[in-house]
């Protein structure tokens, strides 16, 4: 009887597991497509940004160096004052460990460096990167062990837990920081000023490659430009002007021993180390995802830097496009094996990719994927990890999670907060797509019942979203079913509705606005030279309609102007875009009533 027991409790555990992790793997599977697919977006729409900084940004966001410079020398001679209620840091240069040790106790205070030094700091900072090459090399011989990270996206206490757990950089304890440090997290700069202090202290010891995300029209969709407007708001637009500018001298990569190649995306089958190590790197700024002739520059150039920024790896061999974000490819292990046989190199690690467990290994060990920020997607959704090479070259991985909440939920707990929260994503995506969703139902539903097959259902999703998930598992969270085991497909959008109903806005119009949310969040931070929040009603109509335009998008001119007229409440020609694009978010209605 005992053992019996025993093994009923032990096939109700292993039942129980199973299923947690079957609703963490899809949970996760929704973040990532999603990601995805706004990647997707954003470089679709990246000539139309393009297109706005050129003809809509202020003067010193050109790509004149001599402006560039100018406005630098300027706001030196001008000495910007630090006031003596300034109880931050006080850099001088060249910088010493102590000023470094100074950051990073301010920052664990949650202090910021005042804009002053952040100027002096990034001007070094590019004076130094002008002296580097694309690709740097380093051996193992002068250190026990390099250590590789990847991408931190703005968590400050990743950074802070791996400095911890494997020391400060030094000449003895040497680092790899494999690009994306800035976006999504509320603490790229902080981020930033610790890893160019350690680059300037040692700058053959600490080594950052450039990242997809260390890109200007990047950063005005996915918030550093806004967390930087936030923290500076009186010299925002010289430091990210200057960012700008450092982020175009990142090095594209780096070799250690002549074996491990390190760059943050991927190859291709085009992927010419030589090549990419002769380019001036600088021309190509933050139009490193734009697929057209710039600054003189091939089209084969670019695409060779959006490669090695944006692809992938994956199982199958070949080289094809990378369709889910819309940038670079996929690259198989005989892709790998051939520029392996080429420069004779052992190991590609690469970062660019949420992993679980902070890691990945692929293409029979030849490739190694690290990720380095933690939590990526929701409190407790992923590991972050790091490598450590040593002269053998045999990698090390060490893991870790940050929270201050984890610990205190059960296993439970915490895969119901990961799909609670992948879930709403995943609503607020359909809810955006609701005109093309219905019109893809309504062809399978012949007689008009309102109600079709489960696979039927789950081929309209797929087909309008492109979201390349378990529709079919996802179901009973997403739609209804009746006795008959047949979908009620009106039911996917019940429970959820536009945030504050405005009777202006047809029901056409508000569905794309919602869909065209964040890029319309990135065209007003464009035409808002003043960083007021404002923007007049003409600037709005001519930008609407430039936007519309470009997408292909039928909508009446009368009806967005009667819209944008309706939301200027005080009749001044101006409307707080904040509120605006507000009006146009999804609201959960259960969980609007639970709170």
């Amino acid at each position: 009887t005992v053992i019996r027991a025993a093994v009923l409790i032990q096939k109700w555990y292993r039942f129980t597991m199973a299923r947690l992790e079957m609703r963490r793997r899809y949970s996760l599977s929704i973040f990532q497509s999603i990601e995805y697919a706004d990647e997707q977006d954003q470089l679709q729409l990246s000539n139309f940004f393009t297109f706005m900084l050129d003809h809509c940004t202020h003067p010193d966001s050109g790509n004149s160096e001599n402006k560039k410079e100018d406005l630098y020398l300027k706001e030196f001679e001008k000495k910007i004052d630090v006031p003596d209620s300034y109880y931050g840091p006080r850099l001088s240069f060249p910088l010493t460990v102590d000023d470094a040790n100074a950051l990073l106790h301010a920052f664990r205070n949650e202090q910021l460096l005042h804009a002053r030094y952040v100027l002096q700091l990034l001007s070094e900072t590019r004076r130094v990167l002008k002296e580097m090459p694309n690709i740097t090399h380093l051996s193992t011989s002068y250190s026990k062990e390099i250590t590789v990270c990847g991408d931190l996206h703005g968590n400050l206490d990743d950074l802070l837990l791996i400095f911890y757990k494997n020391g400060l950089p030094s000449e003895q304890n040497r680092y790899v920081f494999n690009g994306d440090f800035v976006d999504r997290g509320k603490n790229s700069m902080e981020i930033l000023i610790i890893l160019f202090a350690f680059l300037l202290i040692y700058p053959n010891d600490l080594h950052l490659n450039r990242g997809n995300h260390e890109d200007y029209i990047m950063n005005l969709r996915y918030g550093f430009t806004k967390e930087v407007s936030k923290k500076y708001k009186d010299h925002w637009k010289q430091i990210l002007c200057l960012l700008r500018d450092v982020f175009s001298w990142l090095p594209l990569a780096t070799i250690i021993d002549s074996k491990v190649l390190i760059l943050h995306g991927g190859i291709s089958d085009t992927t010419d180390l030589d090549f990419l190590n002769a380019l001036e790197r600088n021309k190509v700024r933050d139009h490193i995802h734009v697929r057209v002739i710039l600054f003189s520059f091939t089209n084969f150039t670019v695409q060779m830097i959006l490669d090695i920024l944006w692809s992938d790896p994956r199982s199958q061999n070949g080289c094809t496009p990378n369709k889910c974000r819309g940038g670079g490819c996929y690259f198989g292990p005989d892709v790998t094996a051939k520029l392996f046989e080429r420069y004779n190199l052992k190991m590609l690690i690469r970062s660019h990719e949420f992993k679980p467990e902070g890691y990945e290994i692929s293409h029979d060990g030849k490739v190694i994927t690290i990720f380095s920020a933690s939590n990526y997607y929701e409190e407790g959704s992923n590991r972050g990890a790091y490598i450590k090479l040593n002269p053998e070259l045999t990698p090390r991985f060490v893991q870790y999670q940050v929270s201050k909440f984890t610990r205190r939920q059960n296993l439970r707990e915490r895969v119901g907060t990961i799909e609670s929260s992948a879930l709403k994503s995943l609503r607020e995506k359909i809810y955006a797509h609701k005109s093309e969703l219905t019109s893809a139902f309504a062809q399978y539903d012949i007689n008009s019942t309102g109600r079709i097959s489960v696979n039927d259902w789950a081929a309209a999703m797929e087909s309008v979203l492109q979201l390349e998930l378990p529709w079919r598992m996802l179901r009973s969270q997403l739609a209804q079913m009746n006795p008959d085991g047949e979908v009620d497909f009106m039911s996917c959008f019940y429970d959820l509705k536009m945030g504050q109903p405005i009777k202006e806005a047809q029901p056409a119009l508000a569905e794309t606005l919602c869909r065209y949310r964040k890029d319309l969040e990135i065209i007003f931070n464009i035409i808002d030279k003043d960083h007021s929040g404002l923007i007049s009603l003409e600037e709005f109509s001519q930008t609407w309609r430039l936007f519309t335009s470009h997408l292909g998008i039928d909508v009446q001119d009368d009806s967005i102007d009667k819209l944008v007229l309706s939301i200027d409440y005080n009749k001044d020609g101006h409307i707080d875009f904040n509120e605006f694009l507000e009006a146009f978010h999804v609201v959960h209605r259960l969980e609007k009533k639970a709170t």
